[in-house]
């Protein structure tokens, strides 16, 4: 379990929190290689770098992502590297929403060492990890499922031109970040609204905050 292979990055905005992530991990995996991420962007980039990575510890509110969007992308992007997140918002429905995008477990952060532990070694065995005290038997909302089946159809890219809509970029800014041409954004934008049903970029929007229980919207562009 503890080979110099395995390698894990922990992604959050607060080093206090990494830091003891990382001595939660060190724990378990005394011999585990770890990468720190305090944004998405410095998240996206090491994964770019390295395809060696055994499993990411994903916070959901952090610079460049809100709600399930970076999740979203990464089971996109990188459909064998497991994902779990780990929260300060961990009510059932988030919970559940995070098992639906392909996250392999859930730690709310309001747990302590030992419980990080034991969770990352399940997660690590192949297991599925929640809250034991977590109720997923509620009947889910068929809009919100029908949302999140066309959610989960739109490419790497076209997430992250809906995360760059969801911050108010206009498409040149948004061809500039991701350095493509703005022909380019302009076809992605309509694959989006084809693929969300919508008409607009703002119900594009919208109708990403709604399955992100309102929290999508990122406050602070990180470009």
């Amino acid at each position: 379990m503890s080979a110099p292979s395995t390698h894990l990055v922990i992604a959050d905005d607060h080093p206090l929190f990494r830091d003891a992530l990382r001595q939660a991990v060190a724990g378990v995996l005394s011999t585990a290689k770890i990468d720190e991420a305090g944004s998405f962007e410095d998240l996206t980039k090491l994964l770019e770098q390295t395809s060696d990575v055994d499993l990411v510890l994903l916070d959901l509110s952090m610079p460049g992502i809100s709600g399930f969007s970076g999740l979203i992308y990464l089971r996109a992007q990188y459909p064998a590297i497991p994902v779990v997140i780990v929260s300060a918002s961990d009510d059932s429905a988030t919970i559940r929403r995070s098992l639906d995008f392909g996250a392999s477990g859930f730690i709310p952060k309001r747990f302590g060492v030992e419980t990080l532990r034991d969770a990352i070694l399940k997660v690590m065995d192949g297991d599925v990890w929640v809250p034991a005290d977590t109720d997923l038997s509620a009947a889910a909302d068929p809009d919100m499922t029908r949302l999140r089946d066309r959610l989960v159809t739109l490419t790497p890219q076209q997430v992250r031109v809906l995360m760059m809509l969801s911050e108010g970029l206009l498409n040149k800014q948004i061809a500039y970040e991701l350095g493509v041409s703005e022909a380019t954004i302009k076809a992605h934008v309509s694959a989006i609204l084809q693929k969300l049903g919508v008409e607009s970029r703002t119900q594009a929007v919208i109708a990403a905050a709604r399955i992100a229980g309102g929290q999508w919207k990122q406050g602070t562009p990180t470009g």
